[in-house]
């Protein structure tokens, strides 16, 4: 017993040094010009395939993401039968323009031609993937879960990976009725002009995997997507996400694995050390130099649902990004005579909500409120995207 008793007070006496002498560490973060490609996508057979080149940058730098424009991409099999993809500049992405219809018994790779050096990826086989199961959706405490289920009956798939594309409608504060027009002018707003009512989107930025391969069955089942807390705008009105899944070999999944631990579960003593990403892209013209990416060919399922508000508990209510308030302004203030319109509208930026008048039409001020708290297209788009469902 007064063995325990000592080694328990050695590691706390152990543990109270240690505290006492921990202090910052500030590492000097290594400067280099080295600029190394990275490559994102997947050939998409059954589906217009586009991928996304860009250099990697400092991390003293602003710029999150440099693209590259100017390469030559081509899909070829190791027949030298070659499919060119086509700088987009809207999305930034190299595109085939059409839907791609592989041959399963030919191995593919991508042959890229940049800044004057050659690189290709492995040749690797087009993979089937079976299609997504079911997108389920869940309040758990004061967050709503979303996660997917999926399948394979000839158990032969094994590993996955998602992304998605989420879009949400929400409204500003307050809904403005009037607007100050380019002559000074305050007038109503035409149905063109509302600015009440917008649409927002975002893209997944974390690594969604998973695997089946040890379990007897090849099943995924509610496999977490993403949480949005029940205060979020994104569930102010209707919410959609279209997720996106991919087919992977285990040496694809051990490199978004890695990538998932080099990303996300740094930061501790008990998580695991940063290692270098090691994908099946390579330089030719330089075999030494580094190449971030992992290219493989598969049919990419999707499959998109819709979340209305409600469908989520009574008590959930979004907290909107800005304090907001109404205040008055009068054209001739009755107690000071002061000219608010002018001050706080027309020359101060104000946005006019509603109308006040006397004697039921005649109007003599407007409440009004800021920009931020009137139009939702600062951070949203009035227009509705195509694949909204009314």
């Amino acid at each position: 017993m007064k063995t325990i008793k000592y080694i328990i007070w050695c590691l706390l006496a152990t543990g109270a040094i240690v505290t006492a002498c921990r202090k910052p560490y500030n590492p000097t973060i290594v400067s280099t010009d080295n600029s190394y490609l990275v490559v994102e996508g997947t050939i998409n057979n059954g589906d217009i395939t586009a991928i996304r080149l860009s250099r990697t940058v400092k991390v003293s730098t602003d710029t999150k993401i440099q693209p590259l424009p100017g390469a030559t991409v081509f899909i070829e099999d190791q027949s030298g039968n070659q499919i060119q993809l086509i700088f987009n500049n809207t999305t930034n992405k190299y595109e085939s323009g059409s839907t791609l219809n592989l041959d399963k018994t030919k191995k593919y790779r991508l042959h890229i031609t940049a800044d004057g050096k050659e690189y290709a990826s492995d040749y690797v086989a087009v993979k089937d993937n079976p299609p997504i199961d079911n997108i389920e959706f869940k309040p758990n405490g004061d967050k709503l879960e979303i996660s997917v289920d999926t399948h394979d009956p000839t158990n032969s798939t094994r590993y996955y990976r998602w992304d998605f594309d989420e879009t949400w409608r929400f409204h500003s504060t307050f809904q403005s009725d009037y607007l100050v027009d380019s002559t000074k002018t305050i007038r109503l707003r035409t149905s063109a002009q509302q600015t009440y009512y917008c649409f927002a989107s975002d893209t997944s930025s974390n690594i969604l995997i998973a695997s089946s391969a040890k379990l007897v069955q090849d099943v995924i089942a509610q496999s977490l997507i993403t949480t949005i807390p029940s205060s979020s705008e994104k569930l102010e009105l209707r919410y959609s996400i279209l997720l996106r899944q991919y087919a992977l070999s285990k040496e694809e999944y051990e490199f978004w694995e890695n990538i998932k631990k080099n990303t996300e579960q740094l930061g501790s003593i008990f998580d695991a050390q940063p290692s270098q990403l090691i994908g099946n892209i390579h330089c030719i013209t330089n075999p030494t130099e580094p190449v971030i990416g992992y290219v493989s060919a598969t049919n990419v399922q999707q499959k998109r649902i819709f979340i209305n508000n409600n469908q989520l508990p009574l008590d959930w209510y979004p907290i909107t990004p800005y304090l907001c308030s109404l205040d008055s302004a009068y054209y001739s203030n009755p107690k000071t005579n002061r000219a608010e319109v002018q001050t706080f509208i027309i020359d101060g930026g104000g946005i006019p909500v509603e109308a006040i008048t006397k004697s039921g039409y005649i109007i003599i001020g407007f409440t009004y409120s800021s920009i931020e708290c009137t139009d939702c297209t600062i951070r949203g788009k009035v227009k509705q995207p195509s694949y909204w469902i009314p």
